[in-house]
């Protein structure tokens, strides 16, 4: 119904202001008696060979929701009776800040991917922490996907990430350090060796203090070379992190099919969906290869099909995150995963 309904028609619309519609609509349906499990029966899929066990964690099957969807963990209960065995919430800041003028989100639905130069638009870290105090399923398990303020320099950027840790600790079960995004001023040069041990060890610091400390993730750029990637393994040693994400968005526009005017006329922003897909993998597999699979890594980018998936499980990730795949596929796509997994 998705696909050959509902999707012809939000994609008449600008691409946020269809994000925004759809899961508003999403949240007053969830209300009527009988929804949620009408839709769990739908599209929930369980099975005890999904489970999985992940940095301390019991994941009840290895597909989540990509950080960006619900920046504000506003819909968490709703994205739970979709069958999503995660939700990552974020890029959450500690202060509310507006994200980059509209429009900011275009669809390339020739190379079923997405452009966005959201800019970490968000309501704070207090405001999200409060909606997860209140939220029903407590049995799905809440990443926190956290970055510094726009306005905050980035030799002050720790204090920030430090500030949501404090604030998302009690309502979130790991943390994810975003310093890949392209669209906030100089953030990938956090990605730089030593301001990224800096960071890294003070977030860490702050969170071992706390008295019940999260698994803490990293999540990267697939825009890095091999030298790099060989760092970032370092780092994570170095700084005790839990985890990798691979991958966020890119900034190339190799490969695609749509018009190049079309794609120069959009402007700046982070490339994901399918022109992800191998880019991502590669990734995953150099990482997954030179830790001798040492370290866990949740694997996102490019994944439409259950195959994709497969995919990354195989060049080593542990668990997978849609984003763009979710869009173009709908919630039956989460289904059609963990069924071709059991």
């Amino acid at each position: 119904m998705y696909k050959a309904l509902l999707k012809p028609l939000f994609f008449r619309l600008d691409a946020e202001r269809a994000h925004h519609l759809v899961f508003d609509n999403l949240k007053r349906a969830h209300r009527v008696p009988g929804t949620p499990a009408l839709l769990r029966q739908l599209y929930d899929f369980q099975h005890p060979s999904l489970e999985r066990e992940v940095f301390g964690l019991r994941f009840r099957n290895p597909v989540g929701l990509a950080a960006g969807l619900d920046k504000n963990a506003e819909f968490t209960d709703e994205l739970g009776a979709l069958g999503f065995g995660f939700v990552e919430i974020g890029t959450v800041t500690p202060r509310p800040q507006p994200g980059n003028p509209q429009p900011r989100l275009f669809r390339l639905p020739q190379d079923e991917a997405l452009v966005n130069r959201m800019g970490f638009n968000n309501g704070g870290a207090a405001a999200a922490a409060a909606r997860l105090r209140q939220r029903r399923n407590r049995n799905l398990l809440i990443g926190g996907n956290i970055g510094k303020n726009k306005d905050t320099p980035n030799e002050q950027a720790a204090a920030d990430y430090v500030a949501c840790v404090e604030a998302l600790h009690e309502v979130v079960d790991y943390f994810v350090v975003n310093v890949s995004s392209p669209n906030t001023p100089n953030l990938r040069q956090l990605q730089e060796r030593e301001p990224l041990i800096q960071l890294l060890q003070q977030v860490q610091e702050r969170n071992k203090a706390l008295p019940t400390p999260r698994p803490l993730l990293l999540k990267i750029a697939p825009d890095l070379t091999d030298t790099q990637l060989d760092d970032i393994l370092l780092i994570a040693r170095e700084t005790q992190l839990s985890g990798l994400v691979a991958t966020n968005t890119t900034i190339s526009r190799e490969g695609l099919t749509t018009a190049a005017e079309r794609v120069t006329a959009l402007g700046a922003g982070g490339l994901s969906g399918r022109p992800l897909r191998q880019r991502a993998t590669e990734v995953i597999r150099y990482l997954h290869q030179h830790s001798d699979g040492a370290l866990p890594i949740i694997g996102v980018g490019g994944i439409h099909s259950a195959e994709d998936a497969q995919e990354k499980l195989a060049a080593g990730a542990s668990l997978v995150q849609l984003y763009s795949g979710f869009i173009y596929e709908g919630p039956g796509l989460i289904k059609r995963i963990n069924h071709a997994l059991v």
